[in-house]
């Protein structure tokens, strides 16, 4: 069986003054404090969680 693909997320902006729905994605992502990095699998639904806060995350591995 194949390994799974993973993405490595960074949070680079903050959340406040943010609507709740981007806060609410960056808490589903296990992000909330700038600079926190998490590891998670590359599936369509990250992918779009990504998409919808991109302007507060940066992708740093794949």
């Amino acid at each position: 069986m194949a390994a799974k693909k993973t993405l490595t997320v960074r949070q680079t902006g903050s959340a406040t003054r943010r609507p709740p729905i981007q806060r609410q994605t960056l808490i589903g992502l296990g992000l909330g404090r700038i600079g926190k990095e998490r590891t998670l699998e590359d599936t369509p639904s990250v992918r779009g969680m990504i998409r919808k806060v991109a302007h507060m995350v940066k992708v740093v591995g794949e």
